[in-house]
């Protein structure tokens, strides 16, 4: 039997693997879809890091487990952000770009995938993220 430690690309794995089973039982769907949870992860995580400054895109991050930070880095231009979204338009983004059918749909999307982040980010880096959107985007944030 071996004593070693696990391995840092191990427990990103299962951190993620947390994150996208939170999801599915958000929606009580079965394991089966995770592809939808990873999709519902990766498509406002997008959004999300596209809609702050760099800096604080950055800083929020470094919060995730490494696996979901390269997702979230995944074609990211820091050149081109922050993107001026409202709330209507950062949930037609959403619309656009997931492309499931969900109960609630996307504003139901945004709330359960952030929620779950939420969980797993400290409460001053996910203040920093919320003082940086729009009034009226924020209130999709909890």
């Amino acid at each position: 039997m071996s004593n070693k430690p696990e391995s840092t690309f191990d427990t990103s794995v299962d951190k993620t693997n947390l994150l996208l089973k939170d999801i599915e039982q958000a929606y009580g769907w079965p394991k089966e879809r995770r592809n939808q949870s990873y999709a519902a992860l990766r498509t406002v995580l997008h959004l999300l890091r596209d809609r702050m400054p760099v800096q604080e895109s950055a800083h929020f991050a470094a919060q995730l487990p490494t696996l979901v930070r390269g997702i979230y880095y995944d074609g990211w231009d820091p050149m081109s952000v922050p993107v001026k979204l409202n709330r209507d338009d950062f949930l037609y983004e959403v619309r656009r770009n997931f492309q499931y059918d969900v109960e609630g749909g996307p504003e139901s999307l945004v709330r359960t995938v952030l929620e779950v982040l939420r969980r797993h980010v400290p409460q001053g880096e996910w203040d920093d993220v919320r003082s940086t959107m729009p009034k009226d985007l924020a209130t999709v944030i909890p």
